[in-house]
C-alpha cells in the first residue's frame, strides 16, 4: 500500500471512529509503528488530524472557512509571484474568467492596461479592482453575494457563466488533492466554479502549496479537468510530478 492510500485510510478511521491508536494502525496496516507514527505527522501537518498521546484525532475544519480580510494576509508573496507568473498565460485580445479567490485577485491587481480583454468575475473585490481599468470590458455576475467571501452565487450567477465561451478561466480552491480533486467548503459556490471550469477553453489553477492535500465539503472539479497549475515552491518537485500524472502542467514559481 502507498503513503497516500494508507495516510487516506487512516482519516476515513479516524472521522468513522473518532480517534485512532498507533498500535491498532500498525496491525490493520501490516506496517511498523514507526511508520504510523510518521503518516500521522504528515497528517498533521496537512491540517487533517491532530496528534494525541498514542494516537490522532480528527480535525474536522471542513466546516470552517476563512473570511476574505483573513485569507488576503496569507501567503502573501507567493500569492504575488504566482499571480505573476499567471500574466504570461493571458491571451493579448479575448475572454477571461476570474473566480472569486484572494490569488485571483491578486491577478487582477495586475491585469494590464494596453491590452483588450473582456473580464467576467463573480468577485465583488476583483470587479472593484478591475472597473478602472480603461482596457478591460467587465462583466459582474449576478446572484446572491455571499458575506464571508463577497462571491456571487446561485442560479443568477451559474446561469450567465453557463451562456458563455471563455477563453481561459483562473480558479481557486480552497482544497486540492488527488484523491479527491478540487474542494470548497461551500456548496453555492463550488457550483459557479464547476460552470466556470465547464465553459472556459482552457482552465488555469491559482493556489499556493498550503491548499494542496486539504480536502473540503464539495467537489467542484477533477485534477484532470485542469490544464495548468500555477503554484509556489512550497509544492515539491515529487507533489507537483504526482499532480501532473493526473493531466496538468504544474508550474511553480
Amino acid at each position: 500500500m502507498y503513503a497516500e492510500e494508507r495516510q487516506r485510510v487512516i482519516v476515513e478511521s479516524a472521522r468513522s471512529e473518532g480517534r485512532v491508536e498507533v498500535g491498532s494502525l500498525a496491525l490493520e496496516l501490516g506496517v511498523t509503528p514507526e511508520t504510523v507514527r510518521r503518516d500521522l505527522t504528515h497528517l498533521e501537518r496537512r491540517g487533517m488530524l491532530r496528534r494525541t498521546h498514542g494516537g490522532a484525532v480528527p480535525v474536522e475544519n471542513l466546516v470552517f472557512e476563512r473570511e476574505v480580510a483573513e485569507r488576503i494576509g496569507r501567503m502573501v508573496e507567493e500569492k504575488h509571484h504566482i499571480a505573476k507568473a499567471a500574466l504570461e498565460l493571458l491571451p493579448e485580445h479575448g475572454t477571461v474568467m476570474l473566480d472569486a479567490g484572494t490569488t485571483t485577485g491578486s491577478l487582477a491587481a495586475m491585469l494590464p492596461m494596453d491590452r483588450d480583454l473582456t473580464v467576467v468575475t463573480n468577485s465583488i473585490p476583483i470587479a472593484s479592482t478591475l472597473a478602472g481599468n480603461p482596457s478591460v470590458t467587465l462583466f459582474l455576475t449576478g446572484g446572491r453575494v455571499r458575506a464571508r467571501t463577497l462571491a456571487s452565487v446561485g442560479e443568477n450567477a451559474t446561469g450567465f457563466v453557463k451562456s458563455l465561451t471563455p477563453d481561459i478561466v483562473f480558479s481557486a480552491a480552497n482544497g486540492i488533492s488527488l484523491a479527491k480533486g478540487l474542494t470548497t467548503p461551500d456548496m453555492a459556490e463550488a457550483n459557479v466554479k464547476r460552470a466556470m471550469i465547464s465553459v472556459a477553453r482552457k482552465v488555469v489553477l491559482l493556489a499556493d502549496h498550503s491548499k494542496f492535500g486539504e480536502e473540503h465539503f464539495v467537489r467542484f472539479a477533477a485534477i484532470s479537468e485542469v490544464d495548468m497549475i500555477v503554484t509556489d515552491r512550497g509544492l515539491s518537485r515529487d507533489e507537483a510530478a504526482a499532480y501532473e500524472e493526473s493531466g496538468p502542467e504544474v508550474m511553480r514559481v
